[in-house]
């Protein structure tokens, strides 16, 4: 039996328009089309659902529509809600706008995400055998991150902490991140980001400088987009896991499908490598359907990993 995940991380609303152009200051568009849907630290709850993992939502969330939403997306994966509502706030939101050439425009309004109390914290009992997942957002400078941090140095021995930095990495204060680190077993980072952190462009160069920074036999993943991965562990040089061929539509959520495949497959005991390869196969999946929470599940992993198996070829 493998363990639970238990994701501390905020869960938001994303509201989607697909416009032509963004409109100048002052002026409207109409959008040809809108959606709304469960965003945010869902992504990565529903890829370690769909790949067959117990997942337990612990991060906070809000009494209103936005809220209702939230939870509605989570019992749909499966999944259980660990906390209460918070009466007096709801659920925050993202509106994105996707403009003709597919770039994206963000504009956030925080909610009750972002008020994890040290006291809820402490009400979550993790086991040895479970992991923990959190994301650099909330480590942002704040007396929640601080109280995160303390809750994460309390964690007992045989609880696994995953983290994904994400692209605020680089506004991270470096002893947050340092202290955060010391007790990461797996940090799952874009490229882009392990530059940031390292000031090296290749993966390879950027994970070997990061694996000093975690615990004691834990695992850097520099996810690489179409390339694969890097995995690097302690003692050995960092290898690459080439990734698949397919036809993207839509890389949005890619990475964090890769994050919670990857965990699922670690807490199943993969070794590291094979669980980079099962993750590469539902990233690439993930890419050829539109929306943020599009990993497939464990059986459609399956099926692109035997086929590429049968046929010989379909890395690269």
């Amino acid at each position: 039996m493998t363990g639970r995940l238990l994701h501390v991380g905020p869960v938001i609303i994303d509201v989607v328009m697909a416009v032509d152009a963004l409109p100048r200051a002052g002026g409207g568009v109409f959008a040809s089309s809108a959606r709304t849907l469960a965003g945010g630290g869902f992504n990565v709850i529903a890829a370690a659902a769909r790949a067959g993992m117990e997942v337990v939502y612990a991060g906070a969330h809000g009494s209103g529509p936005n809220g209702d939403l939230a939870r509605a997306a989570l019992r749909s994966e499966g999944v259980s809600v660990a906390h209460a509502p918070d009466p007096d706030a709801d659920t925050g939101f993202c509106v994105a706008l996707v403009d003709g050439d597919a770039e994206r425009t963000f504009v956030t309004r925080l909610g009750a995400e972002m008020d994890l109390s040290l006291t809820r914290l402490r009400t979550l009992r993790p086991e040895p055998g479970d992991f923990v997942y959190t994301v650099g957002y909330s480590l942002l400078p704040g007396p929640r991150a601080d109280e995160l941090l303390t809750w994460i140095d309390e964690l007992p021995e045989g609880v696994r902490l995953v983290l994904d930095p994400a692209p605020v990495v680089g506004d991270l204060p470096a002893r947050t991140l340092d202290r955060a680190l010391a007790r990461v077993d797996l940090f799952s980072l874009s490229a882009a980001e392990a530059s940031t952190m390292t000031g090296r462009a290749a993966p390879e160069e950027a994970a070997a400088l990061l694996t000093p920074r975690i615990r004691s036999g834990g695992v850097v993943v520099v996810r690489d987009s179409a390339n694969g991965c890097v995995v690097a562990e302690a003692g050995g040089a960092p290898r690459r896991v080439p990734g698949f061929p397919v036809r993207a539509v839509d890389t949005n959520g890619a990475g964090d499908a890769h994050v919670g495949v990857f965990t699922a497959a670690v807490a199943r005991g993969l070794a590291p490598l094979e669980a980079a390869r099962r993750a590469n196969a539902a990233a690439a999946l993930s890419v050829t359907r539109h929306g943020p929470a599009t990993c497939p599940t464990a059986e459609e992993t399956d099926t692109l990993l035997d086929g590429v198996s049968r046929g010989g070829a379909g890395e690269g």
